[in-house]
């Protein structure tokens, strides 16, 4: 059996999470406590008692989420990955899980892009949209026809397309979406245009601190967001990463390809089922049959 190791991204957060992993594994506690350090507030404070709205601050969101998968992965006794990948925010997860980077580096990382990618959303008003049972090729030929900024940003199973950019123009396609024949077009409670060109700001300032971060050989290969392709070379994923923030995440093609690579068990690692959900459709798409689980 080949086992896939799967880490979430922004928006599987939710009020009191990873606190039973506190409670009762003394090694999360050193990790938890040691965040709290680096980030220099209290995010354990937040995750356990904070509310829904607390937890949707970008500064928040995005290392809790990271938090919580890494610690339970180091904490995982039995956590020996063939692969492993990341929805977006997730691919930092998986990276340090696998050990490309230590946990600290990782963390202080992701404290940068959430407050980049914050910058960002404040400067220039973005959107984001789901477009529900329409073609990929279609769902980018549409947003190609339309003026001004709007791309597809996430690929997140057969029939399941985020499109993300400038307002106007999300909503333009959107109609657009609909005429075309798409079930839905919905637009997103997100506070900016992710993985477009608009987070060109917080690329270039991320890049600095990629760029003066340690990376390894990770343990397993790591299929990346922007390529779908196994990778174990640290330059080229330290490029990948990068490039994350303003290109499309491929999670179809990155499930695919880690089935096409042998993968017949996937196991979510942190908040939330939503990627249980996505590798089921995808894996279903395709006539495979795969073993889905959550560990939380």
């Amino acid at each position: 059996m080949k086992k896939a190791y799967v880490f979430p991204g922004q928006g599987a957060q939710f009020p009191g999470m990873a606190k039973g992993l506190y409670d009762n594994d003394t090694r999360a506690r050193e990790f938890f406590e040691r965040a709290d350090e680096i980030l220099g507030f209290e995010i354990t404070r937040i995750m356990f008692e904070g509310t829904e709205e607390d937890l949707k601050a970008t500064r928040v969101t995005q290392p809790a989420i990271f938090l919580h998968s890494t610690i339970l992965a180091a904490c995982t006794d039995n956590f020996r990955p063939d692969m492993v990948a990341g929805h977006s925010l997730g691919e930092f997860s998986a990276l340090a899980a696998a050990g490309a980077m230590s946990f600290d580096d990782a963390l202080r990382l992701v404290a940068i892009r959430a407050s980049e990618m914050q910058k960002c959303c404040e400067a220039v008003p973005g959107t984001m949209a789901a477009v529900i049972a329409l073609p990929d090729d279609k769902v980018e030929e549409i947003c190609a026809s339309v003026d001004g900024l709007v791309i597809a940003a996430n690929f997140n199973c057969d029939g399941q397309v985020v499109i993300s950019g400038e307002k106007a123009a999300v909503e333009e396609a959107c109609a657009r979406m609909k005429e075309a024949g798409a079930k839905r077009a919905l637009p997103l409670a997100v506070s900016g245009a992710f993985h477009s060109p608009l987070m060109e700001p917080a690329r270039l300032a991320l890049g600095k601190a990629i760029e003066a971060t340690p990376f390894v050989e990770p343990v397993c290969p790591v299929y990346q967001n922007v390529t779908a392709l196994p990778e174990t070379d640290p330059e080229r994923i330290k490029a990948n990463l990068l490039a994350q923030l303003t290109s499309p995440v491929r999670w179809t093609q990155s499930v695919k390809a880690m089935i096409a690579d042998g993968a017949d068990c996937f196991v979510e690692m942190g908040p939330g089922s939503v990627l249980q959900g996505l590798v089921k459709r995808i894996a279903g798409a395709i006539g495979a049959e795969v073993a889905i689980e959550g560990k939380q």
